[in-house]
């Protein structure tokens, strides 16, 4: 089959639909978040919306040079951007400038630029190609290690950078190594180490390592003694003993000051509307107050008179909530399950594994994104900073999610085209 000359032909319409009213909605919340009677002009770079609305363009402009592209260019460079994103990962640590206790960031000029952002989907595209080679199956293990490290080694460095929000993102991967045949036992384990993990931070140490004991008597009791279950379960009970102390070290040792309080404040454990909890108590009011049909575009009083801290970034979802009330968030969200239903859809149907992969991938960075922020503005996820998808404020995101979702639209067209 020849190529097309027309790089839109073959392009899903209803991903691009959605995208382009994302950023739309992202934008005028933007304007809303941060109006004020002085600043009316909307291309004024000096204010957020103006900024935003620059990113908005070069990266819509970054959409078509991708679909441009031949979709052999990321199967053939998906390993050299990986590294060269790991390496920006590195260099951000010395080079870059410190914002609210991270250094995650290069400054150029009144523009500053996140490397984590970006990993994000060469990561992706490198977990792909790694998955997608010859006879490598998650059954197993020396492709689980080599999964692992390509998910891990990004996230070790935003670490370092003490960007704890940006480094849970990559446990999304964990639902695209299940899709590509990793056991489900994993995702047990993974909601086992949570529920540990929280019954640690609101129970007494020695009570939960009792109660630990006592199930561990109680199962070895009623198992048949064959030495496989006996192992099986003491390696368990040694485990979750393990997990339980480390969390409650990391807490104690490890955790900031203003990451515990975000812990506990989520936990239930401290309510302090003053101080930790000031930002998730105004977002909610702020929601609330949204009623059915809110408040009307830039009539939002707690967004107005700024009660709430990072209303164009971290908590833009709160804008949307009060001026559109709860049926503007609903239809807000419905539009991101539509975003990601089509992903899945999508990633189905690609008939290349390295792109059903990146497909999948793009989807659960998306998902865990969503799940977050929105979640964080409700009291229902914990505080960690990470941006609401194509909404929030931040040419990092805006351009690292256009990349990332852009690409895996290229894949979806080019396998019409000559595959």
């Amino acid at each position: 089959m020849r190529k097309t000359k027309n790089i839109f032909q073959h392009v899903d319409k209803p991903l691009v639909i959605i995208y382009l009213m994302l950023i739309f909605i992202g934008w005028i919340s933007i304007y809303a978040a941060v109006y004020d009677d002085a600043h009316k002009n909307i291309y004024d770079l000096s204010q957020s919306y103006g900024k935003q609305l620059l990113w908005i363009v070069t990266g819509v402009f970054l959409a078509i040079i991708i679909l441009a592209i031949d979709g052999k260019f990321f199967t053939t460079l998906a390993y050299p951007l990986y590294a060269i994103s790991l390496i920006l990962l590195i260099a951000v640590i010395f080079l870059g400038v410190e914002i609210n206790a991270s250094k995650s960031w290069f400054e150029i000029g009144n523009f500053r630029i996140q490397p984590a952002e970006f990993a994000k989907f060469t990561t992706a595209l490198a977990l792909a190609k790694y998955l997608s080679t010859f006879n490598t199956k998650l059954e197993n293990l020396k492709t689980k290690v080599y999964s692992s490290i390509i998910i891990l080694l990004p996230v070790i460095i935003i670490v370092l950078q003490n960007d704890t929000g940006s480094a849970l993102v990559y446990f999304a991967f964990i639902f695209v190594l299940y899709r590509e045949g990793l056991s489900g036992n994993w995702l047990i384990v993974g909601l086992i180490m949570t529920a540990l993990f929280i019954l640690a931070l609101i129970v007494n140490e020695f009570i939960l390592m009792g109660s630990l004991t006592l199930l561990f008597l109680i199962l070895l009791y009623y198992t048949p003694k064959k030495k496989k279950a006996i192992i099986v379960i003491s390696s368990i009970y040694i485990m979750s003993m393990a997990f339980v102390f480390a969390v409650d070290y990391t807490y104690d040792n490890i955790l900031q000051r203003h990451q515990k309080e975000r812990i506990d404040v989520l936990l239930g454990r401290e309510v302090d509307l003053r101080g930790a909890g000031y930002n998730l108590h105004q977002s909610k009011i702020a929601i609330g107050s949204g009623g059915i049909f809110g408040k009307g575009f830039l009539n939002g009083t707690q967004t107005k008179y700024n009660f709430v801290p990072e209303q164009s970034t971290d908590f833009i979802f709160c804008t949307i909530g009060e001026e559109w009330g709860f049926v503007g968030s609903v239809f807000v969200i419905f539009l991101f399950i539509l975003l990601l239903v089509r992903l899945v859809k999508l990633a189905e149907r690609q008939r290349s594994t390295f792109s059903r992969v990146y497909g999948y991938a793009v989807a659960s960075i998306l998902f865990f994104h969503i799940f977050v922020n929105i979640g964080m503005t409700m009291g229902l996820a914990p505080v960690i900073g990470i941006p609401l998808p194509f909404i929030s404020y931040g040419g990092s995101s805006m351009w690292a999610f256009t990349i990332m979702l852009f690409i895996f639209i290229k894949l979806d067209a080019y396998r019409l085209q000559v595959l």
